[in-house]
Order: C-alpha cells, then structure tokens, then sequence
C-alpha cells in the first residue's frame, strides 16, 4: 500500500510535516504554520504541538508567537525547556523584550519543490500569527 499524499493527510500530520521542515536555528510562527497547511488556525498549530509526546522528533521548539515570544505553557516549565533548546541552536533573545529577532532567525517557509509535491500553500507570510 503506497503512503497517503500529504495533502490528504490528517491535519496534525500535515502541521507535523511543515514543521519538521524548519531548520536548526530558525524559528517559524503558529500562524505561518497555519497558512502553509491551509486547513487550520493558529491556535490548532499550538493544539498540535502541546499534543506532541516528550521523546517527539518534531522540533516543536522552533514554532512561537508572532510577537517573536515563547508562548506561556499550562501547568510546567515548558516554556524555559523551549527557550533552552533554542538557544542551544544559536537562537538569541533580545534581553529587554524577551523576544527573538524574525529578521535574524525567521523561516522564509518551505522549498517550493516540497510544498508542491505535497500540494500545500507556497505563499505563507512570516510572523503571520
């Protein structure tokens, strides 16, 4: 049996895919992710990855909010977990504001090629949240 088209896959699968595809040291926000599927919002993107187990080899760190911030966790340490992991990949915060710079480690999005042969949106803006 040949794998199901990305395109027709379950929405978390598809949100899964887009973001396995942002590099090391790059970050994308919840709403960039959210247009490059097409089927969903924000606020599902962060669903998705809150739904992601501990050992996940999605890089789910790499998806923030649009104000280039660290979204608030329920109930743990999440947030200091995600901040520490991007900064082990290079990723600065700006000192005063908390935030990180989308000029200097924002993700332009996916390769054309990827996001056509997987029929998904090849115009998402960035910081689009």
């Amino acid at each position: 049996m040949s794998p199901i088209p990305l395109k027709n896959a379950p929405v978390y699968e598809q949100i899964y895919a887009v973001v396995c595809q942002i590099p090391s040291g790059q970050v994308a926000t919840y709403g960039q992710i959210a247009a490059i599927v097409g089927r969903c919002t924000p606020r599902m993107v962060g669903y998705a990855m809150a739904a992601l187990p501990f050992d996940t080899d999605v890089p789910w760190q790499r998806v923030i909010n649009r104000q280039g911030k660290i979204s608030p966790r329920a109930g743990g340490s999440g947030g200091a977990l995600q901040r520490q992991l991007l900064e082990a990949e290079g990723v600065r915060f700006d000192p005063k504001k908390e935030c990180i710079d989308f000029n200097e480690v924002g993700w332009p999005g996916p390769d054309w090629e990827w996001l056509e042969s997987n029929g998904l949106n090849p115009a998402p803006l960035l910081g689009n949240d």
